[in-house]
């Protein structure tokens, strides 16, 4: 194990699969204490023998992140035991009902935004007087090539991701001046559980692995890490600027 995140403490949310909990695996491989949030106990239990075996330490958070209050009790009792934090990785996300808008009932709406842009919202207000707590407080938001592609019958994943890079790049420039930086990270096409329920008939032998993207994650909550409002496109390497339409 390495120790460049050594003593740091990190909250990874969707921990308990697919990207959030290769994240959290690599984050805690690199020496970081590992918060993790996610809805599924036995998820969050296997992520937490994974970290052990490899030499870390995880506090495990059974919590739906659209529970607000929930979230909300959980800045006051890091404050209370770390007094800080210093990664947050924002990963949670659903993909909603693959439908022509106009099909799509008023409740699957509201649930795709609750998950993917409210929760995060709520990260943002109760996890900030912490992150600036740190030396090098460090947010990465988990996003997806939809949110500029706006394809037919994602409506309201493609509009939730919008909705999220608005809002990072919103509390980028809101706090450039600190020590926080804020970024986004586009995975692409990734062998994942929610994937494959959106793509069916994809061969998932052809896309990369959770883990092979974690590790382009990771450099991106480090304290060497200096830019901010951001974009980084994992189909592409490449680290993107936000520019206006021409």
């Amino acid at each position: 194990m390495t120790s460049s995140l050594a003593a740091r403490i990190a909250l990874v949310t969707g921990a308990s699969r697919g990207i959030g909990y290769a994240t959290a695996r690599a984050l805690a491989r690199a020496g970081a204490h590992i918060v993790a949030v996610a809805r599924t106990q036995g998820g969050l239990e296997e992520l937490d023998d994974e970290i052990r075996k490899d030499g870390g330490s995880a506090t495990l958070v059974p919590l739906n992140v659209t529970d607000s209050d929930g979230i909300a009790r959980l800045g006051a009792a890091l404050h209370e035991r770390h007094g800080k934090l210093d990664i947050l990785v924002g990963n949670a996300g659903v993909a909603g009902p693959s439908s022509p808008l106009g099909h799509i009932e008023l409740k699957p709406w509201n649930d795709v935004m609750a998950v993917n842009v409210t929760a995060n919202f709520q990260l943002i207000r109760c996890m900030e007087p912490l992150l600036r707590q740190s030396d090098a407080g460090r947010a990465v938001f988990v996003t997806s090539g939809a949110a500029n592609k706006a394809s037919a019958y994602v409506g309201p994943y493609a509009a939730s991701k919008a909705a999220l890079e608005a809002l990072a790049r919103a509390w980028a420039q809101e706090t450039a001046s600190t020590n926080l930086r804020v970024n986004l990270f586009s995975p692409g096409p990734v062998r994942t559980k929610m994937r494959a329920i959106v793509f069916p008939g994809e061969d998932p032998a052809t896309l990369d692995t959770p883990e092979q993207v974690a590790e382009f994650i990771v450099p991106m909550c480090s304290p060497d890490w200096n830019e901010t409002g951001k974009l980084y496109d994992y189909k592409t390497r490449t680290l993107m600027s936000f520019r206006a339409p021409a």
